[in-house]
């Protein structure tokens, strides 16, 4: 018999009550006030229900458990003291939850992240399928929250502080088998058959056939009421007497969390609070107890919501989801066409890495074509050593990773491509190269194939001339290194079919990419603000800055590298020929110091040449090379710089930059901008990207800086004439 109510079912099988969540109207099942009067209901019903012995939570979403906390309610949020009422309401219910006389177990198919695992983790048991759609974890941080619902406690509890800790800092989720390792699951099991192995499960821990027994955690519901000989007896290697010291030992607890803050404020430089906060409140449970761990959470919790940096990432998440909806044209009913195989022209790094996102990820043939049979074994050999990280990682087995492998053929011909849908051009930055390659494509290919180039500074328009159905011609500007860097760059003329656009958003989509698409122009927008960045970099260091002081300045700031680190990743001569095309399209504005070109002579070309600013060994930075002063005006004597004046000269000249391409219409909003700088350069996140920067600042001052450079610098600080407008109409970006 099943009884419906708004949000849940409830059925008795085969003496189990059986609770689906089906949060209604909602593609996904949230964590939200509205369902807590339900879910309070149905617990009071299953443990009076005589005719269920044990209880059963199951999903009734096709490919989610439980995603979260509903985000977008706590927007609504106006106090800290509002927020932390929430999270202790939260904690009781999943406290009288894990206090039910009846075993209760959690069977999990889809996302069970942040209050979705803390719900998981009230139970006494849990399930997870061996589905690669399901994932586990605890996320807040990346929202820069922390888990709000009990989860710092419970889980360190169930797998210890170290362990817990991992996944708690970092918000990283994992794959099934991953968490069955780390004994955050009891189980996994084929997605068919997940209802009635959980109603079996259900119905052995009712009868007290089924004890686990958990080696790592002291979970409540198993070893509460053990003695410390009981516990003891358990400790039986190395990891787990280690582990136990650490926790119960006050020494041997400090080392751990003293090292943990070490090594976190390493990362964060103090710029994002929430990992600090969650350590802390990780320590207060495990040094006083469960009940003022709970404390702790709930204090900091109120407070991280109402923080600037999480307001910060709570945009971006939004901002994010938004544009995968997108189709990237004005006309939401502009469908894309389906790409069933994918060409690639030119098989180095940055084509071999296309070719592995559009092969995992996307799941099409693809057909690298390189100039001979050298590259062309360079390009399979990089593909494969990407598909065998993965294995040795253990996020792919060796079976599947030759499945996939087996999508990418190469060539040094066009063999292959005649049915190819897409074709990417990751070939040098030479034009006359690109228009032969586009003649290439369309005497092989058939008249609606797309030609998509990789370039990070040549117009489109210009490419596109080449072309006898320019249409079809567009730009997907990718990052390096492929594998991992989120963005992706779509760069359309005005010529540019809205299908051809809709078409690569969605093909980036697939390949995991974060999108945003964007109207032509010499360098579009990434490469046009990243140039006056790094120019302002090597214009202090001409005039005698310190490389390590100057990289470190930005560090600190908030970038995850130093833009003369930057340099030497993108290739000194890769920088120099795309600042010569910025300096030829902008004038003066755009000039840059000519240390880059003493330095490709000399073959420093970066960390590809093992030498550039730093030195390196085994592709892995080392030190600056002290070597380059002699090579800038100052020569080996070093003047003694302001890190913060370092850090705003080079952030003034990109935030400016992007107000000129928002100005310019380059970009299509303030939004694509913000998401562009962070996802495809770095622009810290706490800060919002440059417009939020720019809002948040106040316009008039960063006018005022941008001025005092001006005057002191020259030209190159001229402000953008939409950051005159803002100024004098006080409007801002969002």
């Amino acid at each position: 018999m099943s009884t419906p109510s708004k949000n849940f079912s409830y059925a008795v099988e085969s003496e189990v009550a059986v609770i689906t969540f089906d949060m209604e109207g909602e593609p996904v099942n949230t964590i939200a006030p509205q369902i807590s009067q339900e879910f309070e209901s149905l617990m009071t019903r299953a443990v009076n229900d005589s005719a269920a012995r044990a209880i059963v939570f199951i999903s009734g979403k096709k490919d989610t458990f439980i995603a979260g906390a509903k985000i977008d309610f706590l927007q609504t949020i106006t106090t800290a003291a509002e927020a932390s009422s929430l999270s202790r309401q939260g904690q009781a219910g999943f406290d009288r939850l894990d206090a039910l006389d009846k075993p209760v177990v959690a069977a999990i198919h889809g996302a069970c992240l942040g209050g979705g695992l803390e719900w998981a983790l009230a139970c006494d048991y849990r399930i997870a399928t061996d589905s690669p759609r399901t994932s586990i974890g605890l996320p807040e941080v990346q929202l820069g929250l922390i888990p709000g619902a009990g989860g710092t406690q419970r889980l360190p509890a169930l797998i210890g502080a170290q362990a817990a800790l991992d996944l708690i800092l970092t918000g990283k989720s994992l794959k099934p088998k991953k968490a069955l390792k780390l004994g955050v699951i009891d189980e996994v099991a084929p997605a068919p058959i997940l209802r009635q192995v959980a109603i079996d499960r259900a119905l052995e821990l009712a009868a007290g056939t089924l004890k686990p027994e958990r080696r790592r955690g002291l979970a409540p519901a198993f070893t509460r009421n053990k003695s410390l000989p009981d516990i003891l007896k358990g400790l039986t290697n190395k990891e787990a007497w280690a582990e136990f010291a650490l926790e119960d030992n006050p020494l041997g607890r400090k080392v751990l969390f003293d090292q943990a803050k070490k090594a976190l404020l390493k990362k964060t430089r103090g710029k994002y609070p929430a990992p600090e906060k969650a350590l802390e409140v990780v320590r207060v449970g495990l040094e006083k107890g469960m009940k003022a761990g709970l404390e702790a959470e709930a204090a900091a919790f109120g407070e991280l919501v109402m923080s600037d940096v999480s307001r910060r990432l709570v945009e971006i998440f939004f901002a994010t989801t938004a544009m995968k909806k997108d189709n990237g044209v004005k006309d939401p009913k502009v469908k894309p066409r389906e790409v069933k195989k994918v060409g690639m022209l030119g098989g180095g790094l940055m084509g071999a890495g296309i070719a592995y996102v559009s092969s995992a990820l996307q799941g099409v043939p693809v057909r690298i074509k390189d100039k001979d049979d050298a590259g062309v074994g360079r390009a399979l050999g990089h593909v494969r050593a990407l598909y065998d990280e993965r294995v040795k990682r253990r996020s792919l087995t060796w079976r599947e990773a030759d499945k996939q492998m087996a999508l990418v053929t190469a060539a040094t011909d066009y063999s292959g491509f005649k049915h190819v849908d897409l074709v990417i051009e990751a070939v040098f930055e030479d034009l006359a190269l690109k228009h032969q390659m586009v003649k290439d494509i369309e005497r092989v290919c058939g008249p609606e194939t797309i030609f998509a180039s990789n370039t990070s500074s040549i117009p489109i328009t210009d490419i596109a001339k080449a072309s006898a159905h320019p249409q079809t011609v567009i730009g997907m500007h990718y990052f390096s290194p492929v594998n991992k860097m989120p963005l992706l760059e779509i760069i359309t003329h005005k010529g540019t079919s809205d299908v051809v656009t809709a078409t690569c958003v969605e093909v980036g989509k697939k390949q995991g990419k974060t999108v945003i698409v964007v109207n032509d122009g010499v360098g579009f927008y990434t490469s046009r603000i990243l140039a006056p960045y790094l120019n302002e970099a090597a214009f202090l260091l001409s005039e005698g800055a310190d490389i390590a002081e100057l990289d470190r300045a930005l560090v600190d700031f908030g970038f995850p590298v130093g833009p003369i680190t930057l340099l030497d990743e993108v290739g000194i001569d890769v920088a120099a020929k795309v600042s010569k095309i910025m300096h030829q399209a902008f004038g003066e504005r755009m000039l840059a110091p000519d240390t880059t070109d003493a330095l490709v002579k000399e073959g420093r070309l970066g960390r590809k040449a093992q030498k550039g600013f730093y030195l390196y060994e085994n592709g892995k930075k080392t030190e600056v090379d002290p070597s380059i002063y002699a090579m800038t005006p100052h020569g080996k004597d070093r003047k003694r710089f302001d890190r913060y004046e370092m850090a705003e000269r080079c952030v003034l000249q990109m935030v400016n930059e992007a107000i000129r391409c928002l100005g310019e219409e380059i970009l299509r909003s303030p939004r694509d901008g913000d998401i562009g700088a962070i996802f495809g350069l770095g622009f810290p996140p706490f800060l919002g990207g440059p417009f939020r920067y720019a809002d948040a600042q106040g316009h008039g001052k960063i006018l005022e800086r941008t001025e005092h450079y001006l005057e002191r610098l020259g030209r190159r600080f001229t402000p953008a004439p939409l950051l005159l407008d803002t100024v004098k109409t006080g409007r801002k970006f969002h």
